[in-house]
């Protein structure tokens, strides 16, 4: 695995007019991406929040069937937390405090070597840990 897609990149396919560059590059680089615990519970999360109906299930459909499928989904582990602990202290120390699911997983990207892809560069440029825009 290469890329540790965000919620940002998997919601951008269901979108009436997606970005075209991000599809592409989601068909490019999908069999080296994955995605991780804590952006399946957002896209849950997201999709349990809808009322029920049709575009609910066709969402809960798309995410079963399709991203499930597709991207493997990573823990949020031990190592992950023990690097996010310290980089959360690092920040806090600087001033700073950053989302808890953006630090889970950037803390998942870092521990693993894979780089964040993410539409929202700016809520993953506090973290030590590489990050692209699709």
């Amino acid at each position: 695995m290469r890329y540790l897609l965000d919620t940002s990149i998997i919601s951008e396919t269901r979108k009436v007019r997606p970005n075209g560059a991000t599809l592409e590059r989601l068909l490019r680089h999908g069999g080296v991406s994955t995605i991780c615990a804590p952006v399946w519970q957002e896209l849950l999360y997201g999709c349990e929040r809808l009322p029920t109906g049709k575009r609910r299930t066709n969402l809960e459909d798309h995410l079963q069937n399709i991203v499930r499928q597709l991207f493997p989904i990573l823990p949020y582990d031990e190592a992950a937390a023990t690097w996010h602990a310290s980089e959360r202290v690092r920040l806090e120390r600087r001033g700073k405090t950053a989302p808890f699911v953006d630090g889970q997983i950037a803390a998942i990207a870092a521990v693993r070597g894979l780089t964040v892809v993410t539409t929202n560069v700016e809520d993953f440029k506090p973290f030590d840990v590489r990050v692209e825009a699709w």
